[in-house]
């Protein structure tokens, strides 16, 4: 296979790591622009109501929550049952199968981003039926393009230069963000819309194209595997149909295997706090900016720092990921945690009044954090081989568990902006809701049932500022500690699926 593989990655002048991490530009060229403008859109431009708002962003949290685990489960339940015709998917049959999801839907998810921009029913309406249309669509291309992350290579450095190109890629698609503000006028929509739709063209005809050439490239492998196919499915006639490994496996029966996985359960405990920081520091920068920084830094220098934030994780996990090659991801996300402490603490010692600190600080803890959300697709698909290992799959279910994993977690993002709301509201008696609730000079005076007196608003901020990220830190330690997919067991997991699998895998070196 390795001079076929050679002979198609000449054929086409492209590796299969470079066109598999340049589909992470044509989402995040259109997902930086979405989370920086959908809600100023509906909010200043279609003039919402509170109440539509709302209840569009409860809706969508329930849909955003079931939607991964739901599609994960729809394209991944043949893999888990395909024991039940005795036959065994090869890795290049799953792979064109999630080559076709992604060719159908990534032009679909483009077109779904357009339909934020355009004002074609009443905002109310608009509002929830585009969120819940455009995260459909999202959900399919990201479960579909990071289960590729464990279908098209299992050793740790395969992965790792394909999570490589993925950051690279992402970085460039980030550069969105500078050229959007160029064009953003909330009294003048026109040129926006030319460049939204300019973006989502870019998009679609990226899907298509790319989404092709690696279909092309795996469907030669597919036709060679045809006759082997047959052979195991003739060995599969004469193996013993009760054995635990012949049985289909229905949800019930996963969601149980799942539960026993304690490393899944660590994980997901340590990820849940993962996701909570990192749209804690989405949704809090312009607020730390404001009332920590706004009187000594200009708006340009602000909007510099944002677009920092939004970049620097991408081009960091670039350094990152050289690291995890050398000393392993788990030692390598220990340590970041192990900065986000430190960092933290400093900044504490420091106190509110180092505004250059804080500048570093603010940036620098979004960028980490961030940075460290990039690495965790590389530990979901050593648990997909762990899963694949300890439950003695025919195939491997990477989409499903990459929804179970965002089933855990997203609650986070909707815990990050009412527990940061709620604890500066407690803090400092301002409410965000009520700009004039209280004054940013002065304590508020105490109020009945309330703590007995308040602190003023900017130092209120400072102690959210560094009070997160500390308890983060100190729970993400806590959980990681207890995480033993590493190491000679992790060594031994992979040996095994490899193993398993030695004439279905390819290798990514070689194509």
């Amino acid at each position: 296979m390795g001079r076929r593989g050679c002979r198609l990655a000449v054929s086409t002048g492209v590796s299969t790591a470079v066109l598999y991490g340049s589909l992470a530009l044509f989402v995040s060229i259109l997902h930086n622009v979405f989370l920086l403008y959908y809600v100023e859109t509906f909010v200043s431009v279609y003039k919402i109501d509170k109440l539509s708002f709302w209840v569009g962003e409860a809706v969508f949290l329930i849909w955003n929550s079931l939607n991964d685990p739901l599609f994960g489960w729809l394209s991944d339940r043949s893999f888990l049952s395909s024991s039940q015709s005795g036959t065994q998917i090869s890795s290049p049959e799953v792979v064109l199968k999630r080559l076709a999801a992604l060719s159908r839907n990534g032009p679909l998810f483009a077109i779904s981003f357009l339909a934020f921009w355009v004002s074609w029913a009443r905002p109310g309406i608009q509002f929830l039926v585009c969120l819940c249309l455009y995260d459909g669509f999202l959900t399919v291309v990201d479960l579909n393009h990071n289960a590729l992350l464990a279908d098209l290579a299992v050793s740790a450095n395969d992965r790792t230069r394909l999570n490589f190109h993925c950051s690279l890629f992402s970085a460039l698609g980030s550069l969105s963000v500078f050229l959007s503000y160029s064009v953003w006028d909330k009294g003048d929509f026109h040129s926006f819309r030319i460049f939204c739709v300019t973006l989502a063209a870019v998009s679609a005809l990226g899907f298509a194209a790319v989404s092709r050439l690696l279909t092309r490239r795996f469907e030669k492998e597919a036709r060679l595997r045809q006759d082997e196919a047959q052979a195991l499915k003739e060995l599969s006639i004469v193996q013993n149909p009760l054995t635990q490994q012949e049985m289909p496996v229905t949800l019930g029966e996963y969601l149980r295997q799942l539960s026993k996985h304690r490393n899944f359960m660590w994980f997901a405990s340590m990820n849940l706090v993962q996701v909570f920081h990192c749209h804690f520091n989405s949704n809090f920068f312009p607020l730390f900016l404001e009332h920590l920084l706004s009187d000594s830094i200009s708006a340009s220098t602000g909007s510099i720092l944002l677009g920092i934030s939004y970049i620097a994780p991408h081009l960091n996990n670039l350094y990152f990921l050289t690291l995890c090659q050398r000393y392993g991801v788990y030692t390598v996300i220990r340590w970041l945690f192990l900065v986000k402490l430190a960092l933290s603490v400093a900044m504490l010692l420091a106190g509110a009044d180092q505004v250059y600190l804080l500048c570093i600080f603010i940036a620098s803890n979004r960028v980490f954090t961030e940075g460290t959300c990039k690495l965790l697709n590389l530990v979901i698909t050593d648990l997909v081989d762990e899963d694949f290992v300890v439950n003695r799959r025919q195939q491997a279910a990477s989409a499903l568990l990459f929804g179970m994993v965002a089933l855990v977690t997203k609650p986070g993002q909707t815990f990050a902006p009412l527990i940061g709301t709620w604890l500066l509201c407690v803090y400092t008696g301002y409410d965000i809701f009520e700009r004039n609730s209280v004054q940013d000079s002065a304590a508020a005076p105490p109020v009945s049932g309330q703590a007995s007196s308040t602190v003023p608003l900017r130092q209120g901020c400072f102690y959210l500022l560094v009070f997160v990220p500390i308890s983060c830190a100190l729970l993400q330690l806590m959980a990681w500690s207890r995480f033993t997919l590493h190491g000679r067991r992790l060594q031994g997991v992979k040996a095994q699926r490899q193993g398993a699998q030695h004439s279905h895998l390819m290798d990514v070196k070689a194509i």
